[in-house]
């Protein structure tokens, strides 16, 4: 091993010789405990032991063999070898694999070094040789340097390991759940490992945004902590699906749901630096978003289940071409029930409404007018506001779709089927898509 270059060549080389000399008298003299590096094995012990006890009460075994390794190298005046610096390394992953954190495992290092020092033989005999005191810093602290980097590099290489085995085992347990097309048991049994009880009701939320989702925005930290609260103990998981945001949450009442859906809503619509309260602006800061919920279930069936409604209620709503900032599945039963029966929609769309086709313009105008009537009540003023135009275009418009389909939609007992027919228009995008 080299001899260090910073340290005056001959000074080195007899404080070494004399070092060796006076290890080398001690180990024959009678009576003397056995010893490392001129420092007795039993001094050696105790300095761990309060190292590790100054370090909040770290593990001794995470220090090795390092206060040897150290005395060592100060009685002979020479670096760390990389076969010990890579059973530091080692020291390191073990450390965070245990969970210790960084700061406590350097914290029982340093401890353990400066604690060593005043033991040093060359410390110790500073009065007659001052020059073997210098020497001996040098040396301790290129030592203690050497074997806490390659402490650290062990930690930090174990870290960015179990982080990434810890976001796959995320990924897959978010997938599994999601889908439902893993084993129930498997799943209840990974939620404990997340922090999920799935025994009692959970709720999923869908967020779609202009600006896709990814488990790296940044707007995902501050969605989670809105969503886990300032104690962050709720149980709920986020998480980007597709371009979208998944948020699966505990729900055992309606004020649960409530206060998970404005959290999420606050942060979605917050401008930088704003407050968390400001008026509702969905164009900040992921661009126009729409939150579709589903309804809560129990288990790892009724998170897939709501999952899948809050998924459908986002795609309804686009059928339908609600603005609305949260489309809740409940709300859209009816939908879901006019779409099971696809068939006897189709037969009443193309019974009802076909017939539109032939007015100059096409049947879409229309449409939007017989959309807007009955979004307004059914009262003629509000919809020629609501279209920008006059309450007499309204009214020949109306009178056109009566003499065309032959329903009249002023009339309470003609006006249902032709607002179903209108609704089922809408979820077969009709008359864009012919009809099956």
């Amino acid at each position: 091993m080299a001899i260090f270059e910073c340290v005056g060549g001959s000074r080195l080389r007899l404080w070494v010789s004399a070092s060796r000399r006076a290890a080398r008298d001690a180990e024959r003299g009678a009576g003397v405990e056995r010893s490392t590096g001129s420092v007795p094995v039993a001094v050696l012990e105790q300095t761990a032991s309060e190292a590790a006890r100054d370090a909040g009460g770290l593990p001794v075994e995470l220090l090795g063999d390092f206060l040897a390794v150290v005395a060592d190298a100060v009685a002979v005046g020479q670096r760390v070898s990389r076969k010990q610096l890579r059973v530091h390394q080692a020291l390191g992953d073990d450390a965070a694999r245990q969970g210790v954190a960084l700061r406590a495992l350097l914290d029982l290092y340093l401890s353990a070094a400066w604690r060593l020092w005043r033991h040093l033989p060359a410390v110790a005999d500073a009065t007659r040789d001052p020059t073997g005191v210098v020497v001996a810093g040098e040396v301790i602290l290129h030592a203690v340097d050497d074997v806490v980097a390659a402490l650290a590099e062990g930690f930090q290489l174990a870290r960015r390991a179990l982080v990434r085995a810890q976001v796959s085992a995320r990924r897959e347990f978010i997938d599994d759940l999601l889908s439902g097309s893993a084993g129930v048991v498997s799943v209840l049994q990974r939620a404990d490992g997340f922090g999920m009880d799935l025994s009692g009701p959970h709720a999923v939320a869908v967020v779609a945004a202009e600006r896709f989702f990814s488990d790296v925005s940044p707007v995902m930290g501050a969605l989670e902590r809105a969503v886990q609260g300032g104690k962050g103990d709720a149980q709920a998981m986020l998480a980007s699906k597709e371009g979208r945001l998944v948020v699966v949450f505990a729900a055992p009442d309606r004020a649960a749901v409530s206060h998970v859906i404005a959290q999420l809503s606050a942060v979605l619509s917050r401008r930088p630096g704003a407050p968390a309260r400001v008026e509702l602006d969905r164009r900040i800061p992921t661009g126009s978003w729409q939150i579709g919920l589903g309804r809560p279930g129990v288990g790892a069936d009724g998170v897939a289940a709501s999952y899948r409604e809050a998924r459908e209620a986002l795609d309804l709503a686009g059928r339908l071409e609600l603005d609305d900032p949260v489309v809740d599945a409940r709300d859209l039963l009816v939908y879901q029930v006019l779409l099971r029966d696809r068939p006897a929609l189709v037969d009443l769309v193309d019974s009802a409404l076909t017939p539109l086709l032939a007015a100059r313009g096409g049947a879409e105008p229309l449409l939007e007018t017989l959309a807007a009537y009955f979004g307004c009540g059914s009262n003629s003023a509000q919809t020629a506001r609501a279209l920008r135009l006059s309450v007499r275009a309204v009214t020949y418009r109306l009178d056109r779709i009566r003499e065309l389909t032959g329903y009249d939609p002023t009339r309470s007992d003609q006006r249902l089927a032709l607002h179903v027919a209108v609704l089922g228009a809408k979820l077969l995008d009709w008359p864009r898509t012919p009809l099956a």
